[in-house]
């Protein structure tokens, strides 16, 4: 519906998701969380998907933080619950078995930078602003920024960005590890939406694989990483998808995948 803060648009294997409160800078409040909880919990069981794009509607925000107006009237215990809450949603987020792309617009800043590293692949527009500026109100990043910033950019520039609230420009962005590429904003959905048409078009059991490799990988030693990936390769081959995809190869055409 229009007036959904969440809304979502199909093309194939593509998911477009929206958040969609651009006069309050697509501000994370509760209702937002809701409505990103119900569309991600939705699209972990939907065989047909194979990319996701996530952005925020409008020009200025991709997501320019939790609502601080919701927030500035909790105690403690209603702010470890919103807190939870927002871990509980970009989790789901990260979880998500196929590719999920940020298409990041504007301001990306506290809530909205924590969404963007729940996202596995993050493009900017020329004008985004990244930042964790929750210091600047007394507070800390509360839905991830102090875990999942370290993890994507390192611990001490990571440290530096968190402790001074400072933001960073695209440029800088790309430059640290924020995200992959830069393109002017009224061009970033087209490129986006190409990264994620080209993904779509790929096996679909070897992309989910990937990606479930790669996470589990990450918090293990390097030779245990290494053993799920022989073990994955091994299991692919028992895929009509990987079987497909060769024969497609040796014979000069195109493969015709079927997630299976």
């Amino acid at each position: 519906m229009a007036d959904d803060v969440v809304q979502v648009e199909r093309e194939g294997g593509v998911a477009v998701v929206t958040i969609n409160r651009p006069k309050a800078l697509n501000a994370l409040n509760s209702e937002v969380l809701a409505g990103l909880e119900a569309v991600f919990t939705a699209l972990a069981q939907d065989a047909d998907l194979r990319c996701v794009v996530l952005t925020g509607a409008g020009e200025k925000a991709f997501v320019a933080g939790a609502d601080i107006g919701e927030m500035s009237d909790m105690g403690p215990r209603r702010a470890r619950a919103f807190s939870a809450t927002g871990h509980r949603v970009l989790d789901r987020i990260a979880a998500l078995p196929v590719p999920v792309i940020a298409a990041v617009n504007g301001f990306c800043l506290g809530g909205g930078c924590e969404l963007s590293l729940a996202c596995d692949i993050v493009y900017a527009a020329s004008n985004a602003k990244f930042g964790q500026p929750e210091v600047k109100l007394g507070l800390i990043p509360g839905f991830g920024g102090t875990q999942r910033l370290a993890r994507r950019i390192g611990p001490m520039r990571a440290l530096e960005l968190v402790t001074s609230g400072r933001m960073v420009g695209a440029e800088e962005a790309k430059a640290i590890g924020l995200c992959v590429d830069v393109h002017p904003p009224e061009t970033l959905m087209d490129a986006v939406l190409a990264v994620a048409r080209t993904i779509a078009k790929r096996g679909p059991v070897a992309v989910r694989v990937a990606k479930a490799v790669q996470a589990a990988g990450l918090e293990a030693p390097l030779a245990v990483a290494n053993a799920y990936e022989q073990e994955a390769f091994g299991n692919l081959f028992d895929t009509f998808d990987a079987r497909e995809g060769m024969a497609a190869f040796v014979e000069k055409r195109r493969a015709g995948f079927e997630n299976r």
